[in-house]
């Protein structure tokens, strides 16, 4: 009977253990969710150049020539089918002593797709650049249009990627701006930790005239460079003085964060060695000087003439004015406003006057057409087939570059909105709002230049919500 019973235990144990064996080895591990980074946390005065380099890498050796010139070091965010497509350029680049990362094998949204495409895009890519050069993307990876939330964090960690990398410079080149412009943007906002974005696609056309120069600027201005591996090691803690840590928020601002601490900007300002105190960037760290505790800000008082109106997210007081057929400067000398380009949300304004808010008035004339958000006087223009000219003279507009959203505007003559012919070869796709054909050419995986010969395109920088294009 002890025999049978001790055969029994014996055997109900490797039972027990069997199935705890299976059960833990069929569930896998999840990695750490892949960290967001936009700025390297230093006061030193290094900054880090990356590149993305999409399916036609046109500039690619260009910049290398310019890098080796000047003894700078970078990185390259590498897409899959962009190795294909230049291998030897990849090479060149890792030959080169440049660290490159993770850019997904052909540019789709992340957000967009299945988190086992996501798995798919960054292995194939990492298969492709490490059977090419022998060296691994990880834990280096960029998110396509810089397009990312939780689930897509969560799986690009569980593939290895434990930093995400975002920007804390968008030079723009891959619009295709000029070398001055680019130029402009990078030194006019560059702090210590920068990361700046650069393209190495043929979109982006003023970058390698621009380089050259920046760098000498760069170094004139004191700063250093340094990879993304070097900025990860650069240890120095955000601010001088002591305090508490807060991170910015989105919607922030340094003065919404100064009112929330009983602050001045300018403490806030000294005590982070900021440059620039319009520039503050989401998951930043400031030091709050003195003793970091929140006040409870107060409540401002309501004029007791004319009507209230609590400022909420996304409002100007242009578009305040707008709605109440009032001037800015009205309500700014109603409110005793220093600044008009600060209102913060929650903040309660008097509107001067009987304050109803206004609804523009129709022209009796022509077609009328209600003003959405992204909106701009060349879009409805192109769309209704007539010049911004005609809308502005139409509606009595003093600024074409100040609509607002729900304004009504008089479309002269038919307005009746062009249709754009559907080419009768190849795919068509309709553009979108936020597309450029850099952005087209690597969603499908051909070049600017071929999308523009395809299309009769005489100016790649001018596209339009609701064009087709064919896809060659």
């Amino acid at each position: 009977m002890n025999t049978s019973r001790k055969g029994f235990r014996h055997l109900f144990g490797v039972i027990l253990s069997l199935l705890l064996f299976f059960t833990f080895s069929a569930t896998p591990a999840l990695a750490a969710t892949s960290q967001i980074i936009y700025q390297g946390s230093t006061s030193n005065k290094v900054v880090a150049l990356t590149f993305d380099d999409g399916s036609d890498g046109y500039y690619i050796q260009s910049i290398l020539n310019t890098l080796s010139a000047n003894n700078v070091k970078a990185t390259f965010f590498l897409t899959g089918q962009g190795a294909e497509n230049h291998p030897q350029a990849i090479k060149n680049i890792v030959a080169a002593g440049h660290d490159i990362g993770n850019h997904s094998y052909n540019h789709p949204d992340f957000t967009t797709v299945s988190t086992t495409e996501m798995t798919n895009q960054l292995n194939r890519t990492e298969t492709i650049i490490a059977n090419l050069t022998g060296k691994s993307t990880k834990p280096f990876f960029r998110a396509p249009f810089g397009s990312y939330n939780s689930t897509v964090l969560q799986t690009v960690g569980n593939a290895g990627y434990t930093y995400t990398f975002q920007w804390t410079i968008d030079s723009l080149d891959w619009t295709g701006n000029s070398a001055n412009d680019i130029y402009n943007r990078v030194i006019n906002n560059v702090v210590p930790g920068a990361i700046v974005l650069l393209h190495a696609g043929y979109g982006a056309n003023g970058t390698t005239a621009a380089l050259p120069n920046m760098i000498n600027q760069l170094r004139a201005m004191g700063y250093s460079f340094v990879t993304l591996s070097q900025l990860l090691n650069t240890t120095s803690t955000p601010g001088t003085g002591s305090g508490t840590n807060y991170t910015v928020q989105a919607g922030d601002t340094l003065y919404a964060i100064a009112l929330r601490y009983g602050l001045t900007v300018q403490a806030i300002v000294n005590a982070n060695g900021l440059t620039n105190a319009n520039l503050i960037r989401v998951g930043q760290v400031l030091t709050i000087p003195g003793t970091g505790t929140p006040t409870t800000p107060t409540t401002p008082t309501t004029p007791t003439t004319g009507t209230s109106y609590t400022v909420k997210a996304g409002d100007t007081l242009y578009a305040i004015a707008l709605r109440y057929g009032l001037t800015v400067q009205a309500i700014v000398n109603a409110n005793g406003i220093a600044n008009a380009n600060l209102i913060r949300v929650g903040q309660v304004l008097t509107i001067p006057g009987t304050s109803t808010p206004t609804t523009p008035t129709t022209p009796t004339t022509g077609t009328a057409y209600t003003v959405k958000a992204g909106d701009t006087l060349y879009a409805i223009a192109l769309r209704y087939g007539v010049t911004i000219q005609q809308i502005v003279t139409a509606n009595n507009i003093a600024n074409a570059n100040l609509i607002s959203v729900g304004q009504v505007l008089t479309i002269p003559g038919t307005g009746t909105p062009t249709t754009p012919t559907t080419p009768t070869t190849g795919t068509a796709y309709t553009v979108k709002a936020g597309d450029t054909l850099y952005a087209i050419a690597l969603r499908y995986g051909v070049t600017i230049t071929q999308l523009v010969n395809a299309n009769g395109i005489t100016n790649p920088n001018l596209i339009r919500v609701g064009q087709v294009l064919i896809i060659p």
